[in-house]
């Protein structure tokens, strides 16, 4: 507990206090000898019959193939599943480099749509995505018969006893359902296993070694990589960074009985987006939640008010034509932590704080129409879902994932435990994060071929990881620090911004030239680079690319 409560402290202090920065590229204390366990070496290399994507089933120009992979690997010549991937071919094939491989994240979203980067990567990089094992168009694990099944794996987060009660109810019907319809792919849907395949893509593609751009979760997929086939390692972009042994079994002996969403924090890291919020609204007097003399403290005392009064009951919006919204203490937490991952939160998310805030003190009055209020699903470890996206799966595939790579407790109730003690460090976040990762508790498919170490192997390249310094309400920059720290070769470029990850999306040209240039020809930046926002956050949009 003593480590995880220092952490509150930390978490919360990273929006006031600079973090120390990697000095530089660090060495693990030995070079560990190689994992034991099935590698890719032993299976065969996938054909990829490259053709244009049919239909609308890709970008412009793009093509498509499907690859053949073992099931398992330590039986590679049996069994065999399917991988879907999408190539951006190079603009300027003469002067071709490679192939960059991404993963926007998750675990459970799709990636076969691989996204535009710049124009430096489009003219000399194949950009290539494809759907990790068991996820929507590569061979998909199915949990049940019921499409209803996958969306009880993800109940709203409870409050009362009795909330907590039925959850775990729910949840344990359906993991149960799940242990028993899903066959034999669900025992193989480890990080690890897909580190294996994406080494199966490199070789198909006709590479030496991996180049790779990985968000979010995907950060987690290249940690495993490095660590697996260090001396495959071109090039490694993790942005918004996954500490792999907070992931996997925890840094200190004992807690691997934590939920894993416990141990990585991520609630510490929206809060401290929280904070840059209510710092930025304190000091912009366009920001409608703010007051004259407003301090980031007046406006989180405000804040934690409204949060009171909805757990008390819900507020109601009725606007200028009559029609009315019921707001729930759910509602807004999860509101507020899926508008964090933006890096414009305290632009968009103000407003709709102010309306509500004023319903709550004077319930009959009527509001500005704040137009529909949506409630997305808790968040998990990447940007956002493809917009079509079929929401019957994604639950499925994130557990099947997640549950097979972490340790957790086996007793659902200790979830709650541990969320009611992170409450007090982050109110709201900590517990719809910690309840997110309740179906592991009773998850019973395990994988044994799941990678939990070393994570300290030197790597033939050095990895550059980023980390985004005001708050990152999924990945913490504490975590991206460490991280650095841990792994046999890395760099840590900081993005003095808040949101959830920035490589490549339109936003801070300093990180995006740094990128053009690591991936291109290897050039790091300097140990402690910074990239400085490059607007504020009630400033107009720039122009996009």
């Amino acid at each position: 507990m003593r480590a995880r409560q220092s952490a509150f402290r930390r978490g919360i202090a990273l929006g006031t206090v600079t973090l120390a920065i990697s000095a530089g590229l660090t060495t693990g204390a030995s070079a560990a000898t190689p994992p034991a366990g099935p590698d890719s070496d032993r299976a065969a290399t996938p054909v990829l019959d490259w053709a244009p994507c049919p239909g609308e089933t890709g970008p412009p120009g793009s093509e498509c193939a499907t690859a053949r992979v073992p099931l398992s690997y330590r039986d590679p010549a049996g069994p065999q599943i399917s991988l879907a991937l999408t190539k951006r071919p190079a603009k300027d094939p003469q002067h071709k480099i490679g192939t960059v491989f991404t993963n926007p994240g998750g675990p459970g979203s799709s990636g076969r749509i691989p996204p535009r980067l710049s124009p430096v990567m489009a003219a000399r990089f194949d950009i290539v995505g494809f759907d990790p094992r068991g996820i929507r168009n590569s061979t998909p694990v199915t949990c049940s018969d019921d499409p209803a099944d996958d969306a009880k794996l993800s109940p709203v987060f409870p409050v009362t006893e009795a909330e907590e009660a039925a959850a775990i109810r729910q949840v344990g019907e359906v993991t149960a359902r799940c242990a028993q319809h899903a066959g034999p792919l669900l025992g193989h849907m480890s990080t690890a296993n897909v580190a294996r395949d994406l080494d199966l893509l490199r070789r198909a593609v006709g590479d030496q070694q991996l180049s790779y751009l990985g968000t979010s979760y995907g950060t987690h997929l290249g940690e495993v990589y490095a660590n697996l086939f260090p001396q495959r390692v071109r090039a490694m972009v993790l942005d918004g960074v996954l500490q792999p042994q907070e992931w996997t079994t925890g840094t200190l002996p004992g807690q691997s009985g934590e939920p894993y969403i416990y141990r990585i924090g991520s609630y510490l890291g929206a809060q401290t987006a929280l904070n840059t919020v209510m710092r930025e609204c304190a000091a912009h007097a366009q920001c409608e939640f703010g007051e004259p003399g407003a301090t980031e403290q007046s406006l989180h005392r405000k804040y934690d008010d409204l949060l009171a009064t909805l757990r008390r009951g819900p507020v109601t919006l009725t606007d200028s034509h009559g029609e009315t919204q019921q707001i729930t203490y759910q509602d807004l937490v999860m509101r507020m932590l899926s508008g964090l991952y933006n890096p414009d939160a305290a632009a968009d998310l103000t407003p709709f704080l102010q309306t509500l805030y004023l319903a709550a003190q004077h319930p009959a009055a009527t509001a500005p129409a704040p137009g529909h209020v949506p409630v997305p699903a808790p968040p998990r470890f990447s940007r956002a879902a493809e917009p079509d996206e079929p929401q019957i799966a994604y639950n499925t595939w994130h557990n099947a994932v997640a549950c097979t790579d972490t340790d957790n407790p086996r007793d659902p109730r200790a979830v709650g435990r541990y969320a009611r003690l992170a409450e007090a460090a982050a109110p709201g976040f900590a517990s719809v994060w910690i309840y997110a990762g309740l179906p592991c508790a009773s998850w019973l498919v395990t994988d044994p071929d799941r990678y939990t170490g070393p994570w300290n192997r030197p790597t033939a390249n050095p990895v550059l990881l980023i980390g985004n310094r005001l708050g990152d309400p999924a990945t913490p920059y504490e975590d991206a620090v460490s991280t650095s720290h841990l792994l046999g070769r890395a760099r840590l470029l900081t993005a003095d911004i808040a949101g959830h990850g920035v490589a490549y999306d339109g936003r801070n040209q300093c990180v995006d030239q740094w990128l053009d240039g690591y991936l291109t020809d290897l050039t790091l930046p300097p140990a402690g680079t910074v990239c400085a926002a490059e607007r504020g956050p009630f400033d107009p949009p720039s122009g996009s690319r």
